[in-house]
């Protein structure tokens, strides 16, 4: 069952990654905005795939139902932080300084701040789970994972627009933005 949960991780991170963009260089002004918002993608990211694979680590090692519960719930706390701190780097870097710029930032904040609202509430309902019934526990770890994979379903509009055109050039040409070459984020 947690690899379930592993699988529909993988779908919050690739949102995350759709942060990057994939071409070359822009105006001044609009690779200032993406440096200050890409600086502070790539920890976020390595934050999100660490608890990505915490929780396969859980689901491929067979630990206890306890075990389980207190690696989910801690994962799902890193990540809701994670797209928290993305929504403070794309808020604070202001508007981005192309057409529609500020609806852009407006809704590429509300979608972060959603995010991270619900993996919270992720975190809370895993630690309200009864792990001294498996299947109870079982029942609730599909609840859970049928939560995940809604989630990571959800639109990401406002990510895939901040990320076309003139500003996703800007965004991929930054190291902080840059998709990982060769490495993997567990699922």
């Amino acid at each position: 069952m947690n690899k379930k949960l592993a699988a529909a991780l993988s779908g919050g991170a690739a949102l995350v990654l759709a942060l990057t963009g994939c071409s070359d260089d822009s105006g001044k002004k609009t690779d200032d905005w993406a440096k200050k918002v890409c600086d502070e993608v790539k920890p976020q990211v390595t934050k999100i795939q660490q608890a990505n694979s915490s929780i396969d680590q859980a689901s491929e090692q067979k630990q206890s139902s306890e075990e389980v519960k207190k690696t989910d719930s801690a994962a799902f706390q890193k990540i809701s932080g994670a797209y928290k701190s993305l929504a403070g780097a794309v808020d604070g870097a202001g508007a981005p300084p192309v057409d529609g710029g500020e609806k852009l930032q407006k809704d590429a904040v509300k979608e972060l701040k959603s995010l991270s609202t619900q993996y919270a509430g992720l975190k809370t309902t895993v630690d309200k789970l009864d792990t001294k019934d498996q299947s109870k526990f079982a029942e609730g770890l599909k609840g859970v994972a049928s939560k995940l994979d809604t989630l990571g379903k959800s639109g990401d509009k406002a990510l895939s627009k901040l990320q076309s055109g003139e500003l996703g050039k800007s965004m991929a040409n930054q190291q902080g933005c840059k998709k990982p070459s060769g490495s993997s984020t567990g699922s």
